[in-house]
């Protein structure tokens, strides 16, 4: 019985799944450099705990940006810990980058990250998807190399600004 379903099965079930993972980035090629990155200026609140929930912190600055009347860059968050090491928990700075003449929003504090030499992983991917891409592209990268990954890292996510289409996920770690 199932031989004479299984077309169905594919059509209904298999298909759509492929279908969002490919329209989220699941089969985008991450590119991965070394280079020279930086500077940034950004706005942030600190946050501890378990880095499912970075969202929700990341949302409340984003709250504040709004509140104050200040355009928003791209997405950034310094991640300090390894949540490998502290099981699912991490220590970060998340925020957003701003304008150099811009003010810091009430609430936020300022951070500042000079030029630097960096690892870059690079991905056109859904927000959700693309840092596990990023993550697994560097430490296949680094692993050849005899290394691995250190913090603190830098994310950066910037929009594409049109509706449907996928940003772009930047990860970057010192050299």
């Amino acid at each position: 019985m199932f031989k004479k379903q299984w077309p169905a099965f594919v059509l209904a079930f298999i298909l759509p799944l492929l279908a969002v993972f490919w329209w989220w980035g699941g089969f985008s090629a991450v590119s991965v450099t070394e280079t020279e990155a930086g500077p940034y200026r950004y706005a942030y609140l600190d946050y501890e705990g378990p880095i499912t929930n970075l969202r929700k912190t990341q949302r409340k600055a984003l709250d504040e940006f709004n509140a104050a009347k200040v355009k928003a860059g791209d997405t950034i968050s310094v991640i300090m810990t390894d949540p490998r090491a502290a099981g699912g928990k991490v220590s970060a700075q998340l925020g957003y980058t701003l304008a150099d003449g811009a003010p810091v929003p009430q609430g936020l504090k300022e951070g500042r990250i000079e030029r630097r030499p960096v690892y870059r992983a690079q991905v056109q991917a859904a927000v959700l998807l693309a840092p596990s891409k990023a993550y697994q592209a560097l430490s296949d990268t680094l692993e050849s190399h005899g290394q691995s990954i250190a913090m603190p890292t830098v994310e950066l996510y910037r929009p594409s600004g049109q509706v449907g289409r996928i940003g772009t996920f930047t990860l970057e770690m010192n050299r």
